[in-house]
């Protein structure tokens, strides 16, 4: 008794027993109800059938994020979709050509759905399921009724389970979390309109905490805005502008005494009450009404602004801009470059603000906010659905998007399994494709492991299915007697001890169902063993020869070129800045559309390198070495790996080993820091993010509805030069950083430091330099953290 009460103690405290035990409630308590009212109740075995894996797919294959009520929406909204799945696999299994070709269009299309977020993702492989089991014989079409009640009652009796059994305490929306982030933004904003003019330590926590929050991994996935949808893509506009917000808020710099400075406390105070409007937007609170729309009055505070900063241009400086002395005076000449430092920083969070509010507005009203909203910024606000589910997967078609390499490789395989199934009779060879589509990893090392894991558990299943089947025979009673309690087992224990446990136990439990159905011998364990199988060594096969590296080595290439098309951006931004003058307002900034495809990619190779196992020490193609490299140059130390970029769960990551000790003639040896294993993948994403916003707002109009030619400010020769430097430099960084992500045979190996002690461009303060010449210094210097970010050199 001793080592079962240790085994049973250690499976009561493992991580997520408690969500598992629930989940096997509702779904042993569907799919047995329905499986029995319609075998004994009915005696209609091809109902019961479809009854039981109707729910067993929907919950116990697939894995729908969220709470009871949140799966139940999602599952009826799948109860048509799996009516169609079960017609076209009833239809199409009169041959098994036709049966192959629907499985590989099929499972191409419910796998490549997953780019609509994490609710179509976790419900696919139980769609699959649902495909597959009516694709193979018999060919019964007239058949199809009972199939579709049998799977419509238990899909009924699961969504009832989500609902009424063991329910969850809802989550914090999205929504609320972006309002409560525009709270902290309108007390930061509050705190620097009047004295003392300056965040406290309290306040810089507390608005790190509300942004850390609204980061995508620290957010439930079923309420993260993941949808190409107007609402869910303004929703997450609305997120990442008040991440800005926020970090603008803390970066303002004091600048000379804040006393004076009426335009930028004005600004300020309009940013404090756009901020409050916005989040009782978020949380559907009706407007006053005859309420000012706080976002005008932004507008106006920040064209004053705009309009006292033009001094240093030629135009009359205002007193409050040069200082008390005023431009004469001693003090002004020194003062003015600080204050407009400040005011492009300002400026920043006016804009910052008004992205937010904007987006907030789009996310509660969806296209009937559209009107008068920014196309540059707000591409999407007009479009209906169909033509945002389209952008969605053209963007990620292609055979450098993982979404599509999954899809491909699920696909071939499922087809695969059902020819071989097809073509060598195999009994029972739906288990063969089932094995295939969840045995089937995105890495072939991954891969390789579960099935070392599946055909143990499937071994030893499959001796006890025949003790038992042999010593039972047919007393289906005991069968029935034993199948509740085994199914609840089956998915408790295999969540939680993994899948080798989790193909064991469905052995027996398929077993004890199909016993149930027909008369059944040991015979059936030793088709169940060679089946599961059969399906390991497809998933293996195609595994290996379709993008065995899985995410890593696409997230490698797609870091390399998002920081290369924001290279380009850079260099067009600060050109055009350079040179002044009018010009026509273009629809995007030049290379826009570029970076944003090459944002789709590399998010959607992240999405899935977080959920891959770790990669070994060493195995890594050349980024993390890389980077290691350069960090150590630039810094003098072992850069750790920053948090959140290798993965978003630290079990997914074994201890990284010690670092090698120096030798004698290297440097004094620093504090020792785990192995820069990985880059900072997610401050890769954020620095595309940032050029993105950064040359949209420098170029683009200053009033959101200003149409016709842009006037852009002439720099001045020194400051030009000086915008031309910068621009290239960060550029040039971002090609060396983008080099060592996804290095090539000749990719030169010796570290350059990122920021250089004798290159002090950043705070220059030519003579003359408007306000536009501190904006885009501003924005310049916020990409060279950026990219210190990624390579775990970043300044304290």
């Amino acid at each position: 008794m001793g080592r079962v009460g240790a085994f049973l103690t250690a499976v009561r405290t493992a991580p997520g027993f408690a969500v598992a035990a629930r989940r096997a409630a509702r779904v042993t308590l569907a799919a047995g109800a329905a499986f029995y009212l319609f075998l004994y109740g009915f005696g209609d075995t091809v109902a019961a059938t479809y009854a039981l894996f109707g729910a067993v797919s929907l919950a116990g294959l697939s894995r729908i994020p969220g709470t009871g009520r949140q799966r139940a929406e999602v599952l009826v909204r799948l109860l048509p979709v799996s009516w169609l799945l079960i017609t076209a696999g009833t239809f199409l299994a009169v041959r098994t050509w036709s049966a192959v070709a629907g499985m590989l269009v099929i499972g191409f299309a419910l796998a490549f759905i997953a780019v609509g977020g994490p609710r179509p993702a976790g419900a696919a492989p139980g769609l699959q399921l649902l495909y597959i089991l009516p694709s193979f014989p018999p060919y019964a079409p007239e058949t199809l009724g009972h199939r579709l009640l049998g799977a419509t009652v238990g899909i009924l009796l699961l969504l009832a389970a989500e609902v009424f059994l063991f329910p969850e305490p809802p989550t914090v929306p999205y929504r609320e979390l972006a309002a409560r982030a525009l709270d902290a933004a309108e007390h930061c904003a509050g705190r620097l309109a009047a004295p003392p003019y300056r965040l406290s330590a309290e306040d810089l926590d507390a608005a790190e905490g509300a942004t850390g929050r609204l980061r995508p991994l620290t957010v439930p996935e079923a309420d993260r805005p993941a949808g190409p949808s107007v609402r869910d893509r303004a929703l997450a506009h609305t997120g990442l502008a008040t991440r800005t917000l926020l970090s603008r808020l803390a970066r303002l710099p004091a600048g000379p005494a804040a006393d004076g400075d009426r335009a930028g406390a004005e600004v300020l105070g309009a940013v404090r009450r756009t901020a409050a409007q916005a989040a009782a937007r978020l949380r559907g609170v009706p407007p006053v009404k005859d309420a000012v729309d706080a976002r005008e009055g932004l507008l106006r505070a920040r064209a004053a602004l705009v309009a006292a900063r033009a001094g240093p241009t030629g135009v009359p400086v205002p007193s409050d801009v040069l200082g008390a002395s005023g431009a004469s005076g001693p003090s002004g000449p020194s003062v003015a470059p600080a204050r407009l430092r400040r005011h492009a920083a300002v400026l920043e969070v006016a804009d910052a603000a008004l992205a937010a509010a904007t987006a907030a507005d789009l996310a509660l009203r969806g296209r009937a906010a559209a009107a008068g909203v920014p196309t540059m910024r707000f591409w999407y606000a007009r479009m209906r659905a169909p033509h945002l589910w389209w952008i969605r997967l053209w963007g990620y078609t292609g055979s450098r998007s993982v979404f599509f390499q999954n899809a491909v490789r699920i696909s071939l395989a499922l087809a695969a399994a059902r020819a071989i199934a097809g073509l060598d009779t195999l009994p029972h060879g739906f288990w063969a494709t089932l094995a295939t589509l969840t045995l089937t990893r995105t890495t072939v090392r991954e891969t390789g492991t579960t099935i070392r894991a599946a055909l143990t558990g499937t071994l030893v299943g499959a001796l006890v299915t025949g003790s038992l089947l042999t010593l039972v025979d047919t007393h289906t009673n005991v069968y029935a007697a034993a199948l509740v309690p085994v199914m609840l087992l089956t998915f408790t224990l295999g969540p939680v001890k993994g899948v080798g446990w989790a193909q064991g136990l469905f052995t027996l439990t398929v077993a004890l169902v199909f016993a149930q159905l027909a008369p059944a011998s040991w015979q059936l364990a030793e088709l169940r063993l060679l089946d599961v199988l059969i399906g390991s060594v497809i998933g293996a096969v195609f595994g290996l020869l379709a993008w065995p590296r899985g995410a890593h080595e696409e997230l490698q290439r797609s870091g390399a070129v998002l920081l290369r098309g924001a290279a380009e951006v850079v260099v067009a931004t600060t050109a055009s800045i350079a040179a002044g003058g009018a010009r026509e307002a273009m629809p995007v900034v030049p290379g826009r559309r570029s970076l944003r495809h090459a944002l789709y990619l590399a998010e959607s190779a992240y999405a899935q390198f977080q959920s891959e196992p770790a990669t070994p020490p060493g195995q890594h193609t050349g980024a993390a070495g890389a980077i290691g490299a350069a960090a150590a140059g630039a810094a003098g130390v072992h850069a750790a790996a920053a948090p959140g970029g290798p993965r978003a769960d630290p079990r997914d990551r074994p201890d990284p080993p010690e670092p090698p000790l120096p030798s004698a003639a290297q440097e004094p040896p620093a504090p020792e820091l785990p192995e820069p294993l990985e880059p900072d993948w997610q401050a890769t994403l954020m620095a595309g993010h940032h050029t993105q916003w950064g040359a949209d707002r420098l170029l683009e109009p200053a009033e959101p509805l200003e149409t016709g030619p842009v006037a852009l400010p002439p720099l001045g020769h020194e400051a030009a030069a000086a915008v031309t430097r910068l621009g290239d430099r960060v550029a040039g960084r971002m090609l060396l950083v983008s080099g060592s992500l996804d290095r090539g045979s000749d990719t030169p190996s010796a570290p350059v430091p990122l920021r250089d002690p004798a290159f002090d461009d950043f705070e220059a303060e030519p003579d003359g330099a408007p306000w536009l010449y501190y904006a885009t210094v501003f924005w310049l210097d916020s990409l060279m953290t950026d990219l210190e970010r990624i390579t775990g050199t970043a300044r304290a």
